[in-house]
């Protein structure tokens, strides 16, 4: 893949609370979905290099699902991380601006689905982790 989409949230919390509200199942859960007509009901993260993670996805009303499993590559511990699935790269960045976290996924486009489909799905569900974490 030659182009990488990229998607970015500047969170209000510090850094630690948006490493662990992204890695944590526990709080995975609340936010992996891109529109509330879905949740994600399970995660799983081993989080070290050679790990797995995984999430279901699901509609609410059980008309579609799917599970997204991938494997880490490389742990930057609170700073950055990256996972493969599907022969495509996913790696997610922790910087400090100000008082605030910028989270931002830098993404290798699957070939299926337009590009804006795809960049609009990802930001969504960024959206909803920036809105969960600032609120909890």
């Amino acid at each position: 893949m030659d182009s990488k989409i990229i998607v970015k949230a500047l969170i209000n919390a510090d850094s630690k609370k948006v490493w662990n509200y992204y890695t944590n199942p526990k709080h995975i859960i609340n936010w992996n979905f891109a529109h509330s007509s879905w949740h994600c009901p399970r995660a799983e993260n081993d989080m070290k290099v050679g790990g797995r993670y995984f999430a279901r996805m699901e509609a609410k009303d059980g008309s579609d699902g799917f599970d997204f499993i991938a494997n880490y590559i490389e742990i930057d511990e609170g700073k950055q991380f990256s996972y493969g699935f599907d022969k495509r790269i996913v790696t997610i960045k922790i910087n400090l601006v100000k008082d605030n976290t910028e989270l931002v996924v830098v993404y290798d486009p699957e070939t299926e689905n337009p590009i804006d489909i795809q960049r609009n799905g990802w930001q969504a569900i960024l959206n909803n982790f920036k809105n969960y974490v600032e609120i909890n």
